[in-house]
């Protein structure tokens, strides 16, 4: 197969791109240029052309798409942290200011059916925290209003793991504080999920919530805290790499961790609950492999893959992953199978997740390019619990069944 990508350039790096159907419009945030304190949301049609842009200050967020096919930025006005609701052509509907203290950030957001669920800093994430001060994760409503907020005490983020002495890291009180980098805010049935971890070692720790009333369910020991993915109503899959560690554990709608694998990747969970995905291992990079995750903990072997950097993969509804990794658009199918749609010397690092659009239409970004694939020979995105929102098309992982 020959496969020639169009590249779209945007006005700067890409921070998060959705599309309200598999027929688009596409939506992608960017920095707007050199100024790493302005985003600009563009909206381009499936053919790669852009429809219109909208400018905003504040740093860029991944725009999420609700359900009735509006997307969402953050943006800053006056110190506060206001969220913008804008149609398909561009027009602004309403924007609803957050009830926040003046000296917190916005880590990340959702949107709830009545609202949204976000994740509060006590501090900048390049500022140093000051004494006394915590995390918190709310729900609002949808004028901004707190429904519920519960504050976060991490207090010190030491790897305490014991199931093996070998790790070693940090034990000091986290300096400065962020919204753990991947995926940092899920939603799944009755229950949340909300990593935050120490900016500078990346150790962090991950909460269970309960949705309706925002009390905490349990959380996970201090670790290096990496990719996650909703593995079922109420229950996730919480990667950890780095400091020895390399594993994914499931933690049910209890807080309770049920099962671990000697593995961490980019997950992807089918309908029948088959959990398979590329890992990235950056110890023995010419191990890493694209495994399936079997219910006992063992682990499938898969082709062995080359390289590091990896797009989020999605799922067709046929079971095949596609992904880009160092160069290379790569599909591997039900059966484990690896198949090369595309070679190039294109060893960009900084990249976003795979957008599986009508016609087997594949999106995705590096750097501040948007390319588009088409005639892959992929069938519809699949349905199943992950891919859900934040990992198909809406860019919303909230998933209700």
């Amino acid at each position: 197969m020959h496969l020639s990508p169009l590249t779209v350039a945007l006005p700067g790096q890409v921070w998060g791109v959705a599309a309200p159907g598999p027929d688009g419009p596409l939506v992608a945030t960017t920095y707007d240029g050199d100024n790493l304190s302005r985003t600009v949301l563009t909206a381009l049609d499936a053919s790669g052309a852009v429809l219109w842009k909208h400018r905003a200050d504040g740093h860029p967020y991944p725009p999420p798409v609700s359900d009735s096919g509006t997307v969402w930025i953050a943006q800053r006005d006056a110190g506060r942290y206001v969220l913008t609701e804008l149609d398909l052509a561009g027009a602004v509907l309403r924007s609803v200011a957050l009830d926040h203290e003046p000296h917190e950030h916005l880590g990340a957001f959702v949107l709830l059916p009545e609202g949204f669920c976000v994740s509060w800093l006590p501090a900048d994430r390049s500022h140093v925290v000051p004494p006394g001060r915590v995390p918190r994760v709310a729900r609002h409503d949808e004028r901004g209003e707190t429904v519920w907020s519960t504050s976060i005490p991490l207090g010190s983020l030491k790897l305490e793991d014991l199931d093996s002495a070998e790790h070693s890291g940090p034990s000091r009180e986290p300096r400065t504080l962020a919204a753990s980098r991947w995926q940092p805010l899920l939603v799944s049935a009755d229950r949340i999920a909300a990593g935050f971890a120490d900016d500078g070692s990346g150790i962090g720790v991950t909460l269970f919530l309960d949705t309706a009333h925002g009390s905490v369910i349990s959380q996970t020991l201090p670790g290096p805290r990496g990719r996650c993915a909703v593995a079922a109503p109420g229950e996730f899959l919480i990667g950890e790499q780095g400091y020895s560690f390399f594993r994914t554990t499931r933690y049910d709608r209890t807080g309770m961790a049920t099962q671990r694998w000697s593995s961490h990747g980019l997950l992807l969970v089918d309908q029948h609950g088959g959990i398979r995905g590329p890992e990235s291992e950056n110890i023995r990079r010419l191990r890493s492999r694209f495994r399936g995750l079997a219910e006992n903990g063992t682990l499938l072997g898969g082709p062995l893959l080359r390289g590091y950097y990896t797009t989020y993969p999605a799922l067709d509804s046929n079971g095949t992953a596609v992904f880009w990794r160092e160069g290379r658009l790569l599909t591997v199918d039900a059966d484990l199978r690896l198949r090369k749609l595309f070679l190039s010397e294109d060893d960009r690092a900084v990249m976003g997740r795979i957008l599986l659009l009508a016609d087997g239409l594949v999106v995705f970004s590096l750097g501040s390019d948007l390319l588009f694939f088409r005639d892959t020979g992929l069938g519809p995105l699949a349905d199943g619990p992950w891919p859900c929102g934040g990992g198909n098309l809406n860019g919303n992982p909230v998933r209700y069944q």
